[in-house]
């Protein structure tokens, strides 16, 4: 299958992604992770990327294209893949159509992932992280049992600047005017169904895979 997951920022895209890849037997593309793993290897178009990065500007969208051109050309998406957090933009996606096309590929289907924006700032703003040993909690969902401090080691927990409520808006904001209208672009193209993000991990993932079932046998 050739999926893409769509969603604003603490849906639960990226933990779906892992889980239905794990469940598919396919691969899971991250622009993050390609990005990183470009930088790491050295690569021309991961050097182009450190460019922007150290300089504090955006990745250019030619950048970003043109490694996932790269990851889709690879054998280990033969059997499909999921991509998450691609596209972003409507010329993301355009590009990614061209892309898919040279290859004769097509998407079988696009998520979107819906979670309340109450849900969602809630979800981000109750993060809490060990900065020595990185031990992750929540503060609904998974406290520490020591409160502020780390259970492992015993560090004070923190917050991540991009989880204060202020970052969480201004994300939201951005995902609205630039990623919110790849919705009607995959509608128009009868690609896209919406499920509910906002129940547990589990349940989520359950409806998911149901959901894809019935497209796989249609």
């Amino acid at each position: 299958m050739r999926l893409v997951f769509l969603g604003a920022p603490g849906v639960g895209k990226g933990t779906q992604a892992d889980k239905a890849a794990a469940h598919y037997g396919i691969c899971k593309i991250s622009t993050g992770d390609l990005l990183r793993e470009a930088v790491r290897n050295q690569t021309p178009l991961g050097l182009e990327a450190k460019g922007h990065m150290d300089r504090g500007g955006l990745v250019p969208d030619s950048v970003v294209i043109g490694l996932v051109r790269e990851k889709l050309a690879d054998s280990s998406i033969a059997s499909g893949f999921i991509l998450d957090g691609f596209p972003r933009t409507v010329p993301q996606a355009e590009a990614l159509a061209k892309v898919l096309n040279e290859r004769g590929l097509h998407l079988d289907r696009v998520i979107n992932f819906e979670v309340s924006r109450k849900e969602i700032v809630r979800r981000l703003s109750g993060r809490r992280s060990c900065p020595k040993c990185q031990a992750t909690y929540h503060v609904d969902f998974a406290p520490s049992k020591m409160g502020n401090a780390c259970e492992r080691c015993g560090e004070a927990l923190t917050q991540r600047s991009d989880d204060q409520r202020e970052a969480i808006e201004m994300r939201l904001r951005v995902y609205e005017e630039q990623t919110a209208p790849l919705i009607s672009f995959y509608e128009k193209q009868h690609v896209l169904s919406h499920l509910n993000g906002a129940e547990t991990v589990d349940a989520v993932s359950q409806n998911l895979l149901q959901m894809l079932a019935t497209y796989q046998t249609a």
